[in-house]
């Protein structure tokens, strides 16, 4: 049976306004009678109705995140670990994580409408910006609370924490040229993607730093997926001049630049070098284990996650930009030296 008010109300001999005010420690009632409340609720085994408490209060105590999808299959590594950090966290302060996915567009923005107009949720955490991010700024024009896993082109004032992609491709590109290679080929992610942006400048800045051309014919854009790697490494090793090493911008493509050239009967890390970058968990378990880039997603979602929550509670920010410095793991699949 589940015990209401009205059945604390008759044990205690008390009004249901005074028992629900008790119960939420307000400061009209006496010491005497909060303790009286407490101790019957819990003999009778009282649960809250935390949902009738959020209405009341206008809070719903729940963090939107809606991912972003291009197709019918899902499952990408990235999100599940930066799901974890943002979900953990958010439950350590006393929030629930709804999740969704919508197809950029139309789809998506009628999804940011609803939940705001609804007020569904009390703030949303947003990943993977655009170079001209709507979702920003429909969330900025209804001073809905948000932050951001990721920066965007216009200097927008909004907290975000984001990894220093530039300096993480420069270190990839000093690396490869370190063991000899020349020609480094680059799998890029879709230019509209904020982060593309700053992979493709580090990838170029660090041929120029290493004293190396660059050839646009050896840049090509994938959709992040393992098959979308597969189709463009397959592109750069049919070219009459094959690149030696490729520097995929994220580790989904390049598992599947790993397996082009598997196909084509090379050895990845003797025959061709292949780096990525996140860091996912296979990473070091691949074969060869993928030289990539380390950032700390899961430590990073909860991070954006701490930040939303302590604006949706009105609380200064202790750090409003946060870029990080990826690490290099350095593993078998750059191989050694070609020289």
């Amino acid at each position: 049976m589940v015990v209401k008010l009205k059945d604390i109300a008759q044990a205690t001999g008390k009004s249901i306004t005074t028992v629900s005010r008790a119960l939420n420690d307000y400061d009209d009632v006496s010491a005497e009678t909060k303790s009286l409340v407490m101790r019957v609720a819990k003999e009778l085994g009282y649960t809250p109705n935390t949902w009738a408490q959020r209405l009341q209060k206008q809070h719903t105590e729940t963090i939107g995140l809606i991912i972003p999808t291009f197709g019918p299959r899902f499952s990408d590594p990235f999100f599940s670990e930066l799901l974890a950090g943002i979900g953990n966290r958010a439950a350590q302060l006393g929030y629930d994580m709804l999740v969704s996915t919508r197809s950029p567009g139309e789809e998506e923005r009628a999804a940011y409408q609803a939940a705001i107009n609804g007020r569904r949720v009390d703030g949303f955490v947003l990943v993977r910006t655009r170079r001209q991010d709507e979702r920003i700024s429909i969330l900025q024009e209804a001073d809905f609370p948000f932050a951001a896993f990721g920066r965007a082109e216009e200097r927008l004032d909004f907290p975000f924490v984001d990894e220093d992609s530039t300096y993480g491709m420069k270190l990839v590109v000093e690396h490869l040229a370190s063991l000899g290679h020349e020609r480094i080929a680059c799998l890029a992610p879709p230019s509209e993607l904020m982060f593309a942006h700053y992979r493709l400048q580090g990838f170029k800045e660090g041929l120029t730093e290493a004293d190396l051309q660059a050839d646009n014919s050896l840049i090509l854009i994938g959709d992040l997926t393992q098959r979308g790697g597969y189709e463009q490494a397959s592109k750069l090793l049919d070219l009459p001049s094959p690149p030696t090493a490729i520097a995929a911008c994220n580790d989904l493509m390049a598992f599947g630049a790993m397996s082009a050239a598997q196909d084509r009967g090379l050895m990845v890390g003797k025959d061709i070098a292949i780096t990525g970058f996140d860091d996912i968990p296979m990473s070091e378990f691949s074969h060869p284990s993928l030289t990539t880039l380390h950032q700390p997603l899961y430590q990073i979602g909860g991070m954006v996650c701490e930040m939303l929550i302590q604006l949706i509670r009105g609380e200064p920010l202790d750090e409003k930009y946060i870029l990080l410095k990826p690490e290099l793991m350095v593993r078998q699949s750059s191989g050694l030296s070609i020289d």
